[in-house]
């Protein structure tokens, strides 16, 4: 059984990812986890493979044992992974509940380890992981600060495990997605003040997603969507951080 996996698959990024995929490829089943089953159901009708709907909350490593003991019963091909699912907080380190911002790491770290580790038993040549990192992944950003440091490991964690699947000769691939700004439901959860001021621009999961799918296929282990991005990580690779730091906290009027 050939199937593909998305975890954050009821909105955003996640839900764009299953639309595109599931429309260009072929899955016996399509397996699509997050918490809410009523959005994962309204998901899966728009999908012509059959669904297997998983409302897990990842975040809870219990979720990931249940994944793997699915995987050991059913014993697929994973030909596809989307580790979509993960959230963040914008404010003051300080004054920000702590269990709100250790669950950051849970989800947007520990549970995409664990999701992958739980898959690639599963994965042949050919088969794909994306993870979704954030333009936050290259550089240390003030008053987004357990979010962005949380996507810099997913983009360390995410291009080494490319490099040893690559050694190994396994045909496994895996890519990190660092978009911008994306107008998704994440500012919904992530905004409760105004912290945050500046938004130079916004991309639509559409694009990040187009871009995402041609930078898998050139055999690429990062995928940023928009020119204005890809010169910002530039830059952030030639400054000292402190001063891409300073420059974001001018942006922010701090």
């Amino acid at each position: 059984m050939r199937i593909a996996v998305f975890t954050g698959a009821s909105s955003g990024m996640g839900r764009e990812f299953v639309r595109r995929i599931t429309g260009e490829e072929k899955f016996d089943e399509v397996w699509l986890i997050a918490r809410r089953r009523e959005r994962l159901e309204e998901i899966a009708a728009g999908v012509s493979a059959k669904t297997r709907i998983l409302p897990l909350d990842l975040s809870d490593r219990a979720a990931i044992e249940s994944y793997r003991q699915m995987l050991a019963k059913e014993n697929p091909e994973i030909a596809v992974l989307v580790n979509a699912a993960g959230f963040g907080l914008f404010g003051t380190f300080e004054k920000m509940d702590l269990d709100a911002q250790l669950g950051i790491i849970e989800l947007n770290d520990k549970a995409l380890v664990g999701m992958t580790y739980a898959s690639l038993p599963y994965m042949k040549a050919g088969s794909r992981i994306y993870q979704l990192g954030s333009l936050s992944s290259f550089q240390p950003v003030p008053y987004i600060n357990v979010y962005g440091a949380s996507k810099a490991f997913v983009l360390s964690f995410s291009r080494a495990l490319n490099c040893e699947l690559k050694h190994d000769g396994r045909g496994i691939r895996v890519m990190a997605v660092c978009p911008g700004w994306v107008k998704t439901e994440f500012f919904d959860h992530a905004v409760h003040d105004d912290t945050i001021k500046y938004y130079n621009r916004f991309y639509t999961p559409e694009q990040v997603v187009e871009r995402a799918l041609k930078d898998m296929k050139r055999g690429r282990d990062v995928s940023v969507c928009g020119v204005s991005v890809r010169s910002q990580v530039r830059l952030t690779k030639l400054l000292p951080h402190k001063t891409v730091m300073s420059i974001w906290c001018r942006q922010q009027k701090k």
